[in-house]
């Protein structure tokens, strides 16, 4: 398609649920709803819990909080957007609105990701090197580390979506999905130049992904490697449940991106991966939040005391 003869696009469609059937669509929004409202609840109310104990001022209470704004910054981005277009007959999203959410999204998902690694560094720490931990990972290193991922995050967003947008856009402007998703935003992208820039930003995110993934493997090599060490099956028990949690959120985390993203695809599969994603976007928020409450006594405790020191006035 030669450059002059073509006009650009100024917003695009979201084509993700109308081949649903519309008696279904009241469903899917009370059922997304309540978890996203849950899991926004559920993390606050966590995290004003760690600030509130100050037995809970440690590194990986503050690595859990940086995990879950980042949750709520992630799910705020993309869930309420989804939720409207379900009940929704307008679907258009502008080109700015667009490269927006494509930012925000990268940037929180990736701190997410480099959150997820460092709470394995964290843990290998503590495990590993006990006697040097609370010189290792002090509050002021804590925070530093907490800082890069952010930053690494917003590099990683201001990156993605500048290859991105950098390109044209033209003939068809509807998303076959239901948001500014990268892949099907390539799709719509036109010039000779689009192939080569599909193939970067896949690399780009794989790698960034998978170098993640691969630290936070090593990591549980030692541990793994250092548990076993430990001559009591109690003791072995004790210090690996400390990480059943984080390693759980792992799994669930690259399990079900993996499945969507690698699932091979075609024509007839459209609907199906628009709900597999949906399902990913809201479902993987709210499994976290469920995990590490049921998993972690000691936060459980101290939501519990929380809860008596402001009610149980009331009630006496």
């Amino acid at each position: 398609m030669n450059g002059q003869n073509y006009s650009t696009v100024s917003e695009f469609i979201l084509i993700s649920y109308s081949n649903f059937p519309p008696k279904l669509l009241p469903t899917f929004f009370l059922l997304y709803l309540l978890m996203y409202l849950f899991t926004l609840l559920g993390n606050l109310l966590i995290m004003a819990t760690i600030w509130s104990e100050h037995s809970l001022h440690t590194p990986m209470y503050l690595f859990l909080c940086a995990l879950f704004i980042s949750e709520i910054l992630f799910t705020v981005v993309v869930t309420p957007r989804m939720l409207v277009d379900m009940l929704s007959t307008h679907h258009s999203i502008s080109f700015m609105a667009c490269a927006r959410q494509m930012f925000f999204s990268f940037t929180f998902g990736y701190t997410h990701s480099f959150l997820l690694m460092i709470m394995g560094y964290d843990h290998y720490m503590a495990i590993c090197h006990p006697l040097r931990y609370n010189v290792l990972m002090s509050t002021r290193d804590c925070a530093r580390l907490v800082s890069w991922s952010w930053a690494g995050g917003s590099v990683m967003g201001m990156m993605l979506t500048l290859i991105v947008f950098h390109l044209t856009f033209c003939g068809s402007n509807e998303i076959h999905h239901f948001g500014c998703h990268v892949l099907a935003l390539l799709k719509l992208a036109c010039g000779k130049e689009t192939s080569s820039v599909t193939m970067v930003v896949i690399l780009v995110c794989v790698t960034a992904l998978l170098g993640c993934l691969f630290l936070i493997v090593l990591s549980y090599v030692f541990i793994v490697a250092a548990i076993l060490r430990i001559p009591s099956a109690e003791g072995r028990h004790k210090t690996f449940s400390t990480c059943v949690s984080h390693l759980t959120i792992v799994i669930v985390h690259y399990g079900f991106a993996s499945i969507i993203y690698l699932k091979p695809k075609g024509p007839r599969s459209m609907d199906s991966n628009t709900l597999m994603a949906t399902t990913y976007t809201v479902f993987t928020p709210f499994l976290s939040l469920i995990i590490f409450s049921l998993r972690n006594k000691e936060l459980k405790n101290a939501i519990k005391r929380n809860f008596h020191r402001k009610f149980s006035p009331l009630s006496s």
